[in-house]
């Protein structure tokens, strides 16, 4: 049993749950819970090494014992190990450090979201959780965007990181790639105010939906490439929704034109 802080790995982990530039450096980073580590592994996605703190369920334990047998390092830690080291107000027992891996695009491309500056973690974890619930096979992110892999992105995209392809590029690099697809993306930009109501829009093409940051809308170089400008009307006093939001709108209207 590990009981100080001072273990290596034990000061890896806590230094890749709050430090950006340690997961860069390492293409490592950490995932809390028996929830997000069982999506880990049921999409084959091994974690490097698992600690783990007492008492634990039998729904741990079991995952505990299928990590185990698969080829992953389990280590118990003290509970008050596992306090310190945790990114939560209350540590769920168990905490595991994965490999980053390189994402990979499908043959056929026809349906990807873009987001632009989504610097809040819960939004873009939201916004990640949609995509993946809807089938979407790529999601790019544009250089100003919150590190996908932060603590709180992951937390609130429930796994949806193992299920999704996720880049992270300059707007210039994402856009030549959605044009020179085969067919090339149709590139549909979310609006606050103007742009073609969204449910009037022909959404069954090869596409991408490109989704701006709350605060600042897409950035101006965005809005001068042959994009689509697509509106969510708002009857009420409100000028524009969240990026998850206006995101998950958007993302489910185009399942329902393809399944209409």
């Amino acid at each position: 049993m590990i009981t100080s802080l001072q273990n290596p790995r034990v000061k890896l982990a806590r230094a890749l749950l709050r430090q950006k530039q340690e997961r860069q450096k390492s293409c490592l980073f950490v995932i809390e819970g028996v929830r997000l580590v069982e999506e880990a592994y049921s999409t084959g996605w091994l974690p490097e090494w698992i600690f783990y703190s007492s008492p634990i369920s039998s729904r741990g334990k079991e995952l505990l014992n299928a990590c185990t047998q698969a080829g992953c390092d389990v280590e118990e830690v003290t509970p008050a190990v596992m306090e310190k080291i945790s990114g939560t107000e209350s540590p769920q027992g168990i905490l595991a450090v994965l490999p980053e891996r390189q994402p990979t695009l499908p043959e056929k491309l026809d349906f990807a979201v873009i987001g632009d500056a989504i610097r809040d973690p819960g939004n873009l974890g939201a916004l990640l959780r949609s995509a993946a619930a809807a089938g979407v096979q790529a999601v790019f992110l544009t250089s100003g965007s919150a590190d996908p892999f932060s603590p709180k992105v992951l937390r609130a995209g429930m796994g949806a990181h193992f299920r999704l392809p996720i880049f992270t590029n300059p707007w210039q690099d994402i856009y030549a790639h959605c044009i020179n697809f085969v067919p090339p993306l149709n590139l549909f930009l979310a609006e606050a105010q103007k742009g073609l109501p969204y449910w009037q829009a022909d959404l069954r093409a090869p596409l991408a939906l490109i989704i701006g940051g709350e605060a600042e809308g897409p950035a101006p170089e965005i809005r001068s490439a042959a994009v689509t400008p697509l509106s969510i009307p708002m009857p009420g006093r409100f000028e524009s929704l969240n990026a998850a939001v206006a995101a998950g709108i958007l993302i489910f209207e185009v399942i329902r034109q393809r399944h209409s």
